[in-house]
């Protein structure tokens, strides 16, 4: 019983030696923070998405505090955060036009050509790794597995018929359903370009026919008849140039492979 009793005090007395070092050093060692940093932080939407360009909120509201960032780059919490963190700062929010993310593939399942038949884990990367650039015979193709869908934490990305849809409802363009595509051909677009071809396949139009049934084959009717001059075809694949697109959708009618994408016709998918 004494041995117990004299454990316990020696335990209690190391226990109250390195408490008393801890305090002290915490002193010692102590950083105030900048109020107006706790503040920005508070303001902001807390999803830790990087979208800002920092490593989390804690990163950006630092940078913010130091004058070094921007009071708009907060993409989850939009125009309000903007403004309640230009208000902290006694500044104005600058514009800043909401970004979407696209991913410009329609090869989905029965209509794009498979190279293998992939029954690994779902995941992107390793489906490269088992059989190189993509699991079709389009090498631009989007793998469809589902990297970009867990990683994105606003519930915009789906996996639908074999290949990556975009809510633009949910999408915050955070960037992080970007960065987490092995195939790196997922793009940030702004929310009000409403023409962009959904394909990225720079093959000439004879192969993308035997490989995708909506591949772009550069045809180059939607650059004829684009009304607005705002549609080049380069690289065998159809471009739009958003400063000249007036958004009237004709190049999505006359398309005959229909892979472009109009959104004021179709506001809901991507």
């Amino acid at each position: 019983m004494k041995t117990i009793l004299l454990s316990m005090l020696v335990l209690g007395v190391i226990g109250g030696v390195f408490g008393a070092l801890l305090a002290f050093a915490s002193k010692i060692f102590h950083v105030d923070v900048d109020p107006k940093q706790e503040k920005v932080r508070a303001a902001l939407a807390g999803a830790n998405c990087g979208g800002c360009g920092y490593p989390g909120c804690d990163g950006y509201a630092a940078a913010v505090a130091r004058g070094e960032a921007p009071t708009n780059k907060c993409v989850a919490g939009g125009a309000a955060t903007a403004a309640a963190v230009a208000e902290i700062m006694g500044v104005t929010a600058g514009a800043a036009e909401k970004m979407v993310a696209f991913v410009p593939c329609s090869g989905t399942e029965g209509h794009a050509e498979m190279r293998f038949n992939y029954s690994g884990p779902k995941d992107c990367r390793a489906a490269m790794l088992f059989g190189g650039k993509s699991n079709k015979t389009c090498t631009f193709a989007c793998i469809g597995l589902g990297n970009c869908v867990n990683a994105c934490k606003f519930d915009a990305m789906h996996i639908v018929d074999g290949i990556a849809k975009v809510d633009r409802y949910n999408c915050v363009g955070c960037g992080a359903c970007a960065d987490a595509c092995p195939k790196s051909i997922i793009k940030l677009i702004p929310e009000s370009q409403k023409v962009i071809p959904a394909c990225s396949n720079k093959d000439k139009g004879g192969r993308v026919m035997k490989i995708c049934d909506f591949g772009c084959i550069g045809c180059m009717k939607c650059q004829r008849e684009c009304p607005a001059d705002a549609i080049v075809v380069k690289d065998n694949l159809a471009m739009v140039d958003p400063a000249k697109c007036v958004g009237c959708g004709h190049c999505a009618d006359v398309c005959p492979r229909h892979i472009i994408n109009w959104f004021g016709k179709q506001p809901k998918a991507v």
